[in-house]
């Protein structure tokens, strides 16, 4: 056994039972830390395999380690024989004492209420769950204590534990799924063993074991229908690509995959240390009240490498707002290269952030905040693909990337562009003009100054330093309501099309 703050860890390399299987999960909440003795325990079953299987398996090794465990079940009111997935859990509860909580929430309103995929509703509804019984639970073992132990329990923090029940093959899954769309480290090690409170016990087991050991002991559980479709992208790997994997590529493929996400996992660790000591030298957290904003010293962010640089910029974004989501590659450039360049500029980003120069150093701060006249340029926008960004004075503007197909026309409309993608070999902008933009103006690609030209198409005065521009760099590929750059036309040499296309009523397509 094993010692760690002043409590006991029970667990044996053999653990007492003849069961592979357990000892081998055992092991791999030992490497992990993640059950101690007198914790408290939610898990989510949905009645399937994998759930079914976590449970038996907390049941067990609860006979070892003392530990308080609850089950929560969601219905996400998408199938009509859910209500039986509710009943089974629950009689599973009764028949081992266990306290149950039944969520019920309608996942598509839900995902339409909040604009949000089904996949990521479904998943916001089945934690918002799992947090709400771990609270209840923890309240409830607070009142059933006494005086001296409500007192271990404030010393130790407890939070408590949420167990969920995604195996081997679902971070194989998740590891193409991240892979396929482009990613980092944090992505292509697919689903984390421990993240925060959450713990993942069966990461370590492929889901043909799940079904081998339930099936060996008889143990009942039910299918979801949805599981056996194509609708989710997971499916779709799940159903063909892997299996294919398996029988044509390599023979227990998922297993190496598996093997790959720990030693990606292990580098991500590192390279998160590296940046928390980078971040020390380069970054202050300032406190305003109740405002923060990050300071970065420019001089000590250019010191670090290139991918360095990149992650402390994730992280400072990650200090002031709930999350990463939507931050792409596209930002994260466009924030290095305003910190690489002369002159005073600013990027807004997604969760109401801006990024701006003040002297040698780079602020990060809520947009909330900015004050008149501390900017002397118009905001900047990333462009990032397959997403959306609102440009002042033209709308909602769509980016999406698609192989061209020789037969197709191109559109002629004033606000739907194609550009030839191969050609766009660093992040574009919309922005207001510089210094030195120009065009490509005819097929022997002579130029002309984006200022030249925006005179003689009578753009008037007082609207060309508003005026929004689709560029990479001085190389202005788009001016909206105009013309495109002649060099990235699509040709017959094209590939890849970049579709550039207003959404919004602000200007009618002609």
């Amino acid at each position: 056994m094993e010692k760690r703050r002043g409590l006991t860890l029970y667990f044996y390399d053999g653990f007492g039972y003849s069961n592979n299987m357990i000892s081998k999960v055992i092991n791999y909440m030992k490497k992990y830390r993640m059950i101690e003795e007198n914790d408290t325990i939610v898990t989510g079953v949905s009645g399937g395999a994998d759930s079914v299987c976590l449970l038996f398996v907390l049941l067990e090794i609860r006979k070892v380690i003392p530990f308080q465990l609850a089950v929560v079940h969601v219905n996400h009111g998408v199938r009509a024989d859910a209500v039986k997935d509710a009943a089974y859990v629950e009689k599973l509860c009764l028949e081992n004492n266990l306290t149950f909580y039944l969520t019920e929430e309608n996942m598509k309103s839900y995902a339409e209420e909040k604009g949000l995929s089904e996949e990521e509703a479904g998943r916001q509804i089945r934690y918002k769950a799992f947090e709400e019984a771990l609270s209840r639970e923890l309240q409830k073992k607070k009142k059933a204590a006494g005086n001296e132990a409500k007192q271990i329990i404030d010393e130790k923090e407890e939070k408590g534990k949420i167990a969920v029940a995604h195996n081997g093959n679902d971070r194989a899954e998740t590891m193409l799924f991240h892979l396929f769309r482009g990613t980092g480290l944090t992505g292509a090690s697919g689903i984390k063993p421990v993240n925060g409170r959450v713990i993942r016990p069966l990461l370590c087991l492929e889901r043909k074991e799940i079904e081998a050991w339930l099936m060996e002991r008889s143990i009942s559980f039910c299918e979801d229908s949805t599981n056996r479709q194509d609708l989710y992208t997971r499916n779709r790997i799940r159903h063909h690509i892997l299996p294919y994997a398996e029988k044509e590529i390599c023979k227990g493929a998922v297993g190496h995959m598996n093997q790959a996400a720990d030693h990606l996992l292990a580098a991500e660790e590192y390279i998160e240390e590296q940046t928390a000591l980078a971040k020390k030298r380069a970054v202050k957290l300032i406190k305003d009240g109740e405002e923060e904003r990050v300071e970065i010293s420019i001089e000590e962010f250019l010191k670090q490498g290139e991918y360095l640089q990149s992650r402390m910029l994730l992280s400072c974004i990650g200090d002031l707002s709930a999350g990463r989501k939507n931050i792409t590659a596209a930002h994260i450039q466009s924030i290095r290269q305003l910190f690489l360049t002369q002159g005073s500029k600013e990027i807004h980003l997604p969760h109401g952030l801006v990024v701006y120069k003040k002297y040698d150093l780079g602020m990060i701060d809520k947009e909330k905040k900015k004050k008149q006249g501390i900017f002397e340029a118009k905001p900047e926008y990333a462009v990032s693909i397959q997403e959306k960004l609102d440009i002042p004075r033209l709308g909602i503007v769509e980016f999406t990337v698609f192989p061209y197909k020789k037969s197709e026309n191109i559109p002629q409309k004033t606000y739907t562009k194609w550009f030839d993608y191969d050609k766009i070999t660093r992040s574009i902008l919309f922005r207001t003009r510089k210094t030195g933009d120009y065009l490509t103006i005819n097929s022997r690609m002579d130029h002309k100054s984006l200022q030249d030209y925006l005179v003689n198409e009578k753009v008037p005065k007082d609207e060309r330093d508003c005026f929004y521009v689709l560029a990479e760099e001085a190389h202005i590929l788009w001016v909206p309501g105009h013309r495109i750059s002649e060099y990235y036309k699509v040709s017959a040499d094209t590939e890849n099309i970049l579709q550039v296309k207003v959404l919004t009523e602000r200007r009618k397509e002609s």
